[in-house]
């Protein structure tokens, strides 16, 4: 396998990332951590998302659709995302901001931040760092170490800290897996979630992903100031992402998500743009 730093490896990882990390709105996604490492720079990206989501159990249909962009500069990899939604029979807006940054060829951290408009489904504000390894002498091995903190318009506070692993074994594959701690209050109820995710194929041509998530989340709120608290759930997607061009293409995705209360099954479509 050639060394991480590749573009090919960058795909992957950014797809892995836009499972997880940017979605940081979604309240069964606490943000994941960062799969892998160097940045080509620059770096510039643009892509146009929207998704439709069914719920059971007369919880009201979700709709969302958003931005999301990236710059990269020097050792710094920017991203941004603005989102508009409907969730719950309310609709919210959030905007999330992060920062990737290269340290040297063994480590690189990443902080993002982002808000809410005071929808009760989203954060007041959130904040998540992690710092990244890169293992073996081919550094095709990630260790990363993560943190959260996470405050709700209805005042209840999430703080987690989470262990992650990727590993890039010869293309076309990569695996992702974690595994996050989470203390809520009030009443410091204790839970942890973890994920398994594939990723095969290559930047540039085509890439399927595969994720699978599972454990118990600790508040979800579900408008109308009410909350389900302390349950398990389980959520798994299978995404596509194909180029058209050298530089375009779109990508595809299905979700199922499942807790004792209902069950969401939704699909997910986006352009994305990638500048030299």
């Amino acid at each position: 396998m050639n060394a991480l730093p590749s573009r090919a490896s960058t795909g992957a990882r950014a797809l892995v990332l836009a499972l997880g990390c940017m979605a940081a709105c979604l309240p069964v996604a606490h943000a994941q951590g960062t799969a892998a490492a160097d940045l080509p720079a620059p770096v510039r990206g643009l892509e146009a998302y929207a998704s439709s989501h069914h719920l059971s159990n007369g919880y009201g249909n979700w709709h969302e659709t958003g931005v999301r962009g990236q710059y990269g500069m020097g050792s710094h990899l920017w991203a941004a995302e603005v989102a508009t939604m409907r969730r719950f029979g309310e609709s919210g807006r959030f905007i999330g901001l992060s920062d990737t940054w290269t340290l040297n060829e063994d480590w690189f951290t990443a902080v993002s931040v982002g808000a809410g408009d005071g929808a009760a489904y989203l954060p007041r504000y959130r904040v998540d760092g992690f710092v990244n390894r890169k293992l073996l002498a081919s550094r095709q091995w990630v260790a990363t170490l993560g943190a959260g903190y996470y405050r709700a318009p209805d005042g209840h506070i999430d703080r987690n800290i989470s262990l992650g692993s990727t590993y890039y074994f010869e293309s076309p594959w990569v695996v992702q897996a974690e595994v996050r701690f989470n203390n809520s209050s009030p009443g410091q109820v204790r839970t942890h979630q973890q994920f398994v995710a594939a990723t095969w194929g290559r930047a540039k041509q085509t890439q399927v992903i595969a994720r699978h998530g599972w454990g118990a989340e600790g508040y979800q709120a579900i408008g109308g100031g009410a909350s389900l608290v302390n349950f398990d759930s389980r959520q798994s997607q299978l995404t596509l992402r194909q180029w058209v061009g050298p530089q375009w293409g779109f990508t595809a995705g299905m979700e199922r998500y499942s807790n004792p209360f209902y069950d969401r099954n939704g699909a997910r479509l986006s352009l994305f743009w990638e500048l030299p």
